[in-house]
């Protein structure tokens, strides 16, 4: 296609736009208000999702040593608990950390074990992938040091299943959300071109061909997904700002962590600029096809 010809489209589609301004303030709107819907519901259901990531992750298993292991033998037991296949990682404490660290969180009270410490040395360990802890668990209990192992049995396997129902209903929403945006999006932009099918049916007449005829709706499309996807950048860019800001301080100190406003708000808003302007390309040109059989 000529430079030329493709210059007088991209002005035809400027003027149709302007021409038709109602129509375009409609489409334009109900492109706004669907993805400012789809911006915010994305941007909760992906910090859920985080938020759901830090739960399995923080998830851990106290391995306590026997009290009548000799330093020989807490040796050999963590080196035991290495060699396992799926350890993400393996920390020491000795009992007289342990009780330190009850004394700092309950007070000089607990002091009063330090001549007779009823602790147990033990490992933390981590795993690679969350759902192996209970595997991982039932072998390190076997071993000849270990007392005992804690990891929340019967609560691990609750939790793996509430967060991934919850990951897969956050899903289907969006899923859903994404596809009633699509169809109010390309029905209302349909609506604008079914207004226009007169001045369809005489291009065709004169001898247009059908991409002739096709390439400035699908401008209009990109040009109304553009137009309306700038209220909901600025949208979502400023609420999830203010929100960060907000919650950002409060779980400083928390294993629950929410997306940073950089990157995560250049993918949120780059995601609805590119819905904006697929949904706009994909509205024109299937609205337009039923026309072009003259």
């Amino acid at each position: 296609m000529k430079a030329r010809t493709m210059l007088r489209h991209f002005r035809e589609s400027f003027k149709s736009l302007a021409r038709n301004g109602w129509m375009t303030f409609a489409s334009v709107s109900a492109v706004t208000v669907t993805l400012l819907l789809v911006g915010v519901f994305t941007a909760l259901m992906l910090n859920m999702n985080k938020a759901a990531d830090d739960i399995e992750n923080d998830v851990e298993m106290n391995v306590y040593v026997e009290l009548e292991a000799d330093q020989q033998a807490v040796t050999t037991l963590e080196q035991e608990i290495e060699q396992l296949s799926g350890v993400e990682s393996i920390e020491y404490s000795t009992k007289e950390e342990e009780l330190s660290g009850l004394i700092d969180s309950f007070g000089e009270e607990m002091a009063l074990f330090e001549q007779n410490n009823p602790l147990r040395d033990k490992f933390v360990v981590k795993a690679v992938d969350p759902r192996q802890t209970e595997r991982l668990a039932s072998q390190i209990g076997t071993f000849e040091n270990t007392h005992s192992v804690e990891y929340g049995e019967g609560k691990i396997d609750k939790l793996f299943s509430i967060l991934e129902v919850s990951r897969n209903v956050g899903a289907v929403l969006i899923f859903g959300l994404l596809f009633t945006a699509m169809f109010l999006i390309s029905n209302t932009i349909k609506i604008t071109i079914v207004a226009r099918r007169t001045e369809i049916e005489i291009m065709k007449l004169v001898g247009a061909s059908n991409w002739f005829v096709r390439i400035p709706f699908i401008l209009e499309g990109i040009w109304l997904g553009i137009i309306g996807s700038i209220l909901p950048i600025a949208a979502v860019s400023m609420i999830y700002y203010n929100v960060y800001e907000y919650m950002q301080p409060r779980l400083e100190n928390s294993f629950i962590q929410i997306l940073e406003f950089s990157p995560f708000i250049y993918q949120i808003n780059a995601l609805i600029l590119l819905m904006g302007v697929v949904i706009g390309v994909w509205g024109s040109f299937m609205s337009v096809r039923k026309f072009l059989r003259v």
